[in-house]
């Protein structure tokens, strides 16, 4: 049998097992002629039935439809498993395993291989409005529902633990059918940003190191060589991303202090998520230091430490005495207690960056390696390592974004406010607009005051930059990601955030400026649009810290209404290749961020 033909038929035999815990608990509650109507509708037979209320069978479809959606999941994921179980892993289009297999037929080595891999830069990010109608409560049902399908999968269970879980899985769908499963009211930017942390929380660093052990069980498979996958560079660098609480574009929900919320809460979040890992590596590596002393270097920092943690660095010490592996630990963890959340708080004796305390994990895993246990090395430190270097202490950039004709209102009443009396700046050719802004940017101090009203954009912006300038003059720049140009037409619109950064005294950071391609005028002009933007002297001043990598995000959405599918998708293919080729002649390194979600 082919895998397609197992698929399908493994697909076939859970459904037909949970459609009929699904109508077991239907008639369980009462629900008698619903249950009759999935069992018919399953089988394809024809059915006519009426309902109190149409609510009741948008309900009974809908968790009808959620369910063949898990179980398809479940069994593709099992038809994985059973064609690594068969030696076939390559199988599996996209997979690492397919890749290395690949390579290899190409004549790669395993050593230029590693290099590769380890210069891949992947950066998921979260874009949806606040449209997401599904509640946390049932996202958690989901994955307690999979995961009982999942247990369901183990062979070796007696029938009486096989019926135990059938009972789980029918007072699960109860509770399912009783809950409220969508947002009564439309929800707003907190409820989105709610779901979006949900996930970079709880499921992404959980999707970080099932990733990694697929790369590190791929490259043991094709016997590429050993001591691949022990240090956190072997692997490619993950970084996430989110628009929401940071997306203004036709959202006016988004205003600067539900950015400043955002960013608190990534931070606060993030350095939750690394205390969890950090205690869990407390507790794991319990260390005799009778039998395995520490190295001296280890000892000499655990005693500064110790010291400039006072009372409560020789408490954590005292704690677990002939133990410095894990007194070591336990003063980073206090550390990151000292860590600041806050913008006004101080740093003390906590970590001023997330580099800090992934040095004094490199400094851990180096030690045990020196005392011969490279093993407890890479499996209790290495993943710790990697969800720092990923996670950092902001969990995710928070991208902000904003229309380009919503900054030319702003620019309009500044200078209207100002005085100027041809301040129609939406109105000019681009000549003129660059003849302003590159005035604007050769100034030596800013035109805007603090506490002078300007004008609804005006003033949103700014307040909007000025909360990025206080985060990062706290906590640094690494939570911030692009500063995205919604319907970039011109390089005056990419220059008005450069005006925006001037005026916030941010020109000088390594912020980007993101050019966003959407129409299909708009794509066939990008690449002379980037090409002027990469040759402006602020551009190339600001090199030295923004470095030569340049994103470039490339719509779907308004080319498609603007063209259709297929001249949409040809637009983009073929901005693609112009904008490389615009970036190698200016010696960057330019990537795309696709709009297709």
């Amino acid at each position: 049998m082919n895998p397609q033909e197992t698929l399908l038929r493994k697909i076939e035999f859970d459904l037909g097992f949970v459609v009929e815990c699904y109508i077991a608990m239907l008639r369980q509650i009462g629900q008698g002629d619903l249950a009759d109507y999935v069992h018919k509708a399953h089988r394809n037979e024809p059915t006519s039935i009426a309902f109190g209320s149409s609510d009741t069978l948008v309900q009974t479809l809908s968790i009808y439809f959620q369910l063949i959606q898990m179980v398809e999941e479940n069994a593709a994921n099992q038809l994985r498993r059973r064609l690594e179980d068969m030696d076939l892993p390559q199988s599996v289009r996209g997979s690492w395993s397919e890749t290395f297999q690949l390579w290899k037929s190409e004549g790669l080595q395993p050593a230029e291989m590693a290099r590769i891999v380890g210069q891949i830069r992947v950066i998921p990010v979260l874009t949806a409005h606040p449209t997401e109608a599904k509640r946390i409560t049932v996202l958690e049902m989901h994955r307690e529902f999979y995961l009982l399908l999942v247990q369901r999968e183990n062979g070796n269970l007696s029938k009486t633990e096989q019926e135990r879980i059938r009972e789980d899985l029918i007072d699960l769908l109860e509770r399912w059918w009783r809950t409220g499963e969508i947002y009564l009211e439309k929800p707003d930017v907190r409820d989105e940003r709610a779901n979006a942390l949900h996930y970079l929380s709880q499921v992404f660093p959980q999707v970080l190191k099932s990733a990694d052990r697929q790369l590190k069980s791929a490259w043991n498979r094709h016997k590429l060589g050993t001591g691949y996958g022990n240090k956190p560079e072997d692997y490619p660098e993950f970084r996430w991303g989110s628009w929401v609480g940071g997306d203004r574009d036709g959202h006016p929900l988004v205003v600067a202090e539900v950015t400043r919320e955002t960013l608190c809460l990534h931070r606060n979040m993030a350095l939750e998520l690394l205390t969890a890992e950090c205690a869990e590596l407390g507790r794991k590596i319990s260390i005799s230091g009778l039998a395995y002393p520490a190295p001296s270097e280890l000892e000499q920092v655990l005693q500064e430490y110790a010291i400039a943690l006072g009372d409560h660095g020789v408490e954590a010490v005292q704690r677990n005495p002939y133990e410095p592996w894990r007194q070591y630990v336990n003063l980073l963890l206090l550390r990151l207690d000292h860590t600041p959340r806050g913008l006004d708080e101080s740093v003390g004796a906590g970590y001023a960056s997330a580099t800090e305390l992934a040095a004094d994990l490199e400094r851990l895993r180096n030690a045990l390696h020196s005392a011969g246990m490279p093993g407890l090395a890479t499996s209790l430190v290495m993943p710790v390592e990697r969800a720092v270097r990923c996670f950092g202490f902001h969990l995710a950039q928070l991208d902000i974004r904003q229309n380009s004709a919503f900054h030319d209102q702003a620019i309009l009443q500044i200078l209207k406010t100002l005085g100027e009396a041809d301040c129609d700046f939406d109105r000019w050719d681009e000549p003129k607009r660059l003849a302003l802004l590159n005035q604007w940017l050769d100034r030596d101090a800013p035109r805007t005051r603090a506490g002078q009203h300007y004008g609804p954009e005006a003033d949103a912006v700014l307040e909007c930059f000025k909360v990025v300038r206080k985060h990062i003059d706290a906590f640094g720049d690494a939570g911030i990601g692009s500063l995205i140009v919604s319907m970039t037409r011109s390089l005056s619109d990419l220059l008005v955030v450069y005006v925006w950064l001037f005026e916030s005294g941010l020109v000088d950071t390594a912020l980007k400026v993101v050019p966003l391609l959407e129409t299909i005028d708009d794509l066939e002009r990008g690449p002379g649009i980037v090409d002027a933007f990469w040759s402006h002297p602020t551009t190339q001043r600001r090199m030295a810290r923004t470095g030569s990598q340049q994103e470039v995000m490339l719509g779907y959405s308004d080319s498609n209404k603007d063209g259709g599918t297929v001249a949409s998708k040809w637009a983009v293919h073929r901005a693609e290749i112009a904008l490389a080729r615009v970036a190698e002649q200016h010696g960057i390194g330019v990537y795309f961020f696709h709009g297709t979600g």
